[in-house]
């Protein structure tokens, strides 16, 4: 079964007000940035890293587990609706957000909710993936 982006978007709508919580996999519990992308691609929360720091590491890894999760990268272009987006917020620190076409869905750790915000992304784009079955 394929899974359209604007599917995607619609489950990351229905995660907003949900309570931030560092490696957050349940969103009654609370959800970190992995744990928003992947409740709103359907990512069960068995299939994430257990144990990860965004901050210091290197971009192929995040890439690594990207593409075991069944994710594709989109070459150069415009992110759609239900693309992953990674951001560089620092040196070396990154931050994943879901993009819905015209914003974004991400859990802010400064205000401890998942919130949407309008596009343009506040950070450097550092790749965009798309979940398999995405169109």
């Amino acid at each position: 079964m394929s899974i359209r982006g604007d599917d995607i978007a619609a489950r990351a709508r229905g995660l907003i007000g949900m309570r931030f919580r560092p490696q957050g996999r349940d969103p009654m519990l609370g959800l970190d940035c992995v744990g928003v992308a992947a409740a709103a691609a359907g990512v069960p929360a068995e299939r994430l890293p257990a144990d990860y720091d965004l901050r210091g590491e290197h971009l192929a890894l995040i890439e690594h587990e990207l593409c075991d999760l069944g994710c594709v990268p989109v070459p150069e272009g415009e992110a759609e609706a239900g693309d992953v987006v990674v951001c560089e917020v620092g040196p070396a620190q990154f931050h994943v957000l879901l993009c819905t076409g015209p914003s974004f869905i991400h859990a802010d750790a400064g205000l401890r909710l998942v919130v949407e915000r309008p596009r343009p992304f506040p950070w450097p784009v550092a790749g965009v993936w798309r979940p398999a079955g995405g169109e």
